[in-house]
């Protein structure tokens, strides 16, 4: 049977997660209800991440087979037509049987946003996390470098993980200062599977960024990174502590786990 690959984007903020739940609104089921209705097909989706309750997704990807004879093209445009307006199809690609989004991923690159300035924020208020104390941005770099490799990462999951083995890889983790442009941006395509969105929509508001790209993460993983860092940027914590934090293997030793709203997906690679 045709193996289709889908790139989507969507809004976070009121959906309960991807994962489909019954009673809730997610992701996942609004995205199933609509191939149903123009394909009459009921399927199961295989996304390449399972984001959480109010976390976005700039370049989320699923997979599914199906026996349509509809073009990819006119697919977009049809599931587009069936979905709320919180979640849009970017790309729909017809592609080797086989093909599954989660087991032949590479790796993903998610960025966590912080909006730090002590003014609140309005239009960004659903896509960042307010810190309104300055943050020491070149300490959070050096924070981040003792997590790249491949690591037992156990002090970075949250209760509730499915996964066998806490060993992830880290390719790279990128702390970056900005300031706001004026508005916000959509998703825009970069290249090929990078899809990036800009939430800063305060003129002259600082922004601090934090892109995790890596093979695979755990249970709250990238927002746990997020809190640890932010511990190093406030200066309660020195960079090193970073590397003494993976070491422990305990929950305990890291830092907060950041804010839902402030995670987007951003792309994902195979």
């Amino acid at each position: 049977m045709p193996s289709f690959k889908i790139t989507l984007a969507y809004d976070g903020t009121d959906f309960s997660g991807w994962q489909a739940q019954p009673g809730r609104r997610t992701v996942q089921g609004e995205f199933e209800r609509a191939w149903l209705e123009i394909t009459g097909e009921t399927v199961r989706l295989n996304a390449a991440g399972r984001t959480d309750a109010g976390v976005h997704a700039a370049g989320q990807v699923v997979s599914v087979e199906s026996a349509t004879n509809i073009p990819p093209e006119s697919l977009v445009h049809a599931l587009n037509s069936k979905l709320p307006e919180d979640a849009a199809v970017q790309l729909v690609e017809l592609v080797a049987d086989g093909f599954h989004a989660t087991h032949d991923a590479k790796f993903k690159r998610y960025r966590y946003t912080i909006y730090n300035d002590p003014r609140r924020p309005v239009f960004a208020r659903k896509y960042a996390w307010h810190i309104p104390t300055p943050l020491d941005v070149a300490a959070m770099q050096a924070g981040g470098a003792h997590m790249v490799g491949t690591h037992d990462f156990a002090s970075f999951q949250s209760v509730g993980s499915e996964r066998e083995s806490t060993v992830r890889t880290i390719f790279a983790v990128t702390v970056a200062p900005g300031s706001a442009r004026g508005s916000a941006r959509p998703p825009t395509t970069l290249g090929p599977n990078e899809l990036r969105t800009d939430p800063r929509a305060e003129p002259g508001a600082a922004i601090v960024t934090i892109d995790v790209e890596g093979d695979g993460f755990l249970y709250n993983m990238v927002r746990t990174i997020a809190g640890t860092l932010v511990e190093v940027g406030r200066g309660k914590r020195p960079p090193e502590w970073v590397a003494k934090v993976i070491a422990a293997k305990d929950r305990c030793a890291a830092g907060q786990t950041a804010p839902a709203h402030g995670l987007c997906m951003q792309w994902v690679a195979y």
